[in-house]
Parts: C-alpha cells; sequence; structure tokens
C-alpha cells in the first residue's frame, strides 16, 4: 500500500520519489506487455475502454434480451442434436419455448425477436430421424435441427 503524501512536499516530487523507489525496487520489471506497443495506442478514445477491456478479459458481452433470446434457441436446437433421450429433447425445447412464448406475449428491448415457439413433435420426429441415421452414413439433414436441407 502507497504511504500518505507528506505534508510540506510537493505532489510532483512525492510521486516522483514513489516511482523512483519502485524502480529500484523491480517492481516495474516484470510486468505483462514488457517491451510492446500498447494494443489500444492507435485506437480512438473511448469512455468505456475499461468495461470493454474488463468483459473481454472475463470473456462476457453484452447482447440486447431479444439478441439474447434468439442465442438460446441457437443452443437449444444444438443441446437437441446431443440429446440421448426423447424426453431430454422435449425439456429442452419446453424450456426454450417457454422463453419465446413469454418473449412473444411482452417484446424484449433490442431488434426484432424474429422467433415463434419450435414445434415439439416436429423438433422429436426429426431428433428420432437423425439418432436412426446415426448408424448409417449420414443423417441427411442440415445439422440445425430444421430436417433435411432442400
Amino acid at each position: 500500500m502507497t504511504e500518505r503524501k507528506p505534508p510540506g512536499v510537493s505532489f510532483e516530487t512525492w510521486a516522483d520519489r514513489q516511482i523512483r523507489e519502485a524502480e529500484e525496487r523491480g517492481d516495474f520489471a516484470n510486468l505483462p506487455g514488457r517491451g510492446k506497443p500498447l494494443a489500444s495506442l492507435n485506437t480512438p478514445y473511448d469512455e468505456l475502454w475499461w468495461v470493454k477491456g474488463k468483459m473481454q478479459r472475463e470473456g462476457l458481452s453484452f447482447l440486447p434480451p431479444s439478441l439474447v433470446l434468439r442465442k438460446e434457441a441457437e443452443d437449444a436446437i444444438a443441446a437437441v442434436a446431443e440429446a440421448r433421450s426423447e424426453q431430454r429433447v422435449r425439456q429442452i425445447i419446453a424450456a426454450v419455448n417457454e422463453k419465446i412464448e413469454a418473449a412473444i406475449r411482452r417484446p424484449p428491448q433490442g431488434p426484432p425477436l424474429n422467433l415463434r415457439p419450435f414445434d415439439v413433435e416436429q423438433v422429436v420426429a426429426e431428433w428420432r430421424e437423425r439418432r436412426a441415421g446415426e448408424g448409417g452414413t449420414g443423417d441427411g439433414g442440415t445439422g440445425d435441427g430444421r430436417g433435411p436441407a432442400d
């Protein structure tokens, strides 16, 4: 922890002394990025640069709720492809359909949702077809949970 600036010492002199002492201790010797240019050197100033950097380092993102739901629907279809039982397929689709129906009743912020609930029976039938085709040369589908490509 840094010490307080003593009274009667100018701030500049005090700060310079703190930096000099840290250099003498080797506190700056092995910092990450040493000898490399600053990544943001040629980018325009952004007030939220630190927030965006933190989100990137933490692997976070912010999307409007409507886009989050679209992504959840895509993830649900991917999960269906990996599901091991019909019951699990039905659970996955029921969960995402519940969210889609709620969003249709009360549209979320962001771009238009452009989603409608999945037909559970159709998704289950396609899942069965893919499962039956796994033993052969392929399932003949698009891999997106929407059936064979036209």
